[in-house]
């Protein structure tokens, strides 16, 4: 971990501290990243939210990709919000994600991300060369998040163990979380 990404947690851990003294909360500032996994088929789908789902890279039950949030963004995920679920990572969870089910695009085809090379050679230019490097831009929504997404293959996630307990508009974030976690597990 980086000196920066070392003391922003540092700091986040002394704003909530002070908070509790004080006997309030701690109130995290308006996130930067969502991570979206789609979560149902395509039956009886209108051609605008399919089309959506298709600009979002989520083409695939179970397929995960992170996003950007804006007003573009979030006015998307209201149309397509019964086809997906979505979460605001934090640093451990993108981590595991990309350590664990991080695939490359390398040439237009996927290649696992089992060395730096492989990053340096798609990313090098926009000063990206291994995969911390890699996790820093996603999470911090750095100045190369667009090329730094781009290059990530869209995660393919499993389906949690027992199946999802609620279908329909909108999905517990634990629920989510569950996906993360029994995908990155395996």
């Amino acid at each position: 971990m980086g000196e920066e990404a070392v003391k922003a947690e540092k700091d986040l851990i002394r704003l909530k501290r002070e908070a509790k003294l004080k006997g309030g909360f701690y109130v995290d500032p308006e996130a930067k990243l969502l991570f979206i996994i789609r979560i149902r088929g395509i039956n009886a789908m209108h051609p605008k939210t399919r089309k959506i789902l298709q600009l979002l890279r989520l083409r695939q039950i179970f397929n995960g990709v992170f996003l950007k949030v804006n007003k573009a963004t979030m006015n998307m995920l209201q149309r397509v919000e019964p086809y997906v679920t979505y979460g605001y990572p934090n640093l451990k969870s993108v981590r595991e994600l990309i350590y664990k089910r991080g695939y490359g695009k390398l040439n237009k085809q996927r290649s696992a991300l089992i060395d730096n090379s492989i990053i340096e050679q798609a990313l090098g230019k926009y000063g990206i060369i291994c995969t911390e490097d890699l996790i820093h831009e996603i999470m911090t929504v750095g100045p190369h998040f667009k090329e730094a997404n781009n290059f990530l293959w869209p995660f393919k996630l499993k389906a949690p163990l027992g199946g999802l307990k609620k279908r329909g508009t909108t999905m517990l974030r634990e629920e989510m979380l569950e996906i993360v976690r029994t995908t990155s597990m395996s």
